[in-house]
């Protein structure tokens, strides 16, 4: 060990052996790392890399563009799809003491509160169909009792 320390020739020869691993170590850590930044086929530099990254981006952003005009048109579908169904069932007969719950008011609405109203009335002898239009939770026709309760969310009875 004191014949390494003592001649300075075999001291310099080992530190500039250090200082090129050294060096060397450093040079394939940054290719690593730069390969790691280097993006998309066969980029071999950093213009080819943001070239690549840029036309993904542009590629994402017209996706957004498109992606947010096609859920415009769902959410307006949306609306006017049928959103609320509610039905009623009753006796029409309750006085008589005839029947039973055979009678029903069904509203098919939007988030609108547009849409339509089926009544059916039930008796031993026939039954009866009947459809009145909604706009905002209102018809223009006369709602019987069940009916409307029906249009307001099946509350009541």
């Amino acid at each position: 060990m004191n014949f390494i320390l003592s001649n300075p020739l075999l001291l310099g020869f080992i530190a500039l052996c250090l200082a090129m691993l050294v060096i060397l170590g450093l040079v394939i850590w940054m290719f690593m790392k730069l390969r790691r930044f280097l993006v998309g086929f066969d980029s071999k530099n950093i213009e080819q890399s943001l070239t690549f990254v840029s036309g993904n981006l542009k590629d994402l952003q017209t996706f957004r563009i498109e992606l947010e005009a096609y859920l415009t048109t769902v959410e307006n579908r949306l609306k006017k799809s049928v959103q609320s169904v509610n039905t009623v069932r009753f006796n029409p007969f309750k006085g008589i003491g005839g029947g039973g719950n055979q009678s029903f008011s069904t509203a098919f609405l939007n988030e609108e509160g547009n849409g339509v109203v089926i009544s059916s009335l039930y008796s031993r002898d026939h039954v009866s169909v009947f459809s009145k239009p909604i706009k905002s939770l209102k018809s223009e026709y006369e709602l019987t009792e069940e009916e409307q309760q029906a249009v307001n969310g099946g509350g009541g009875k």
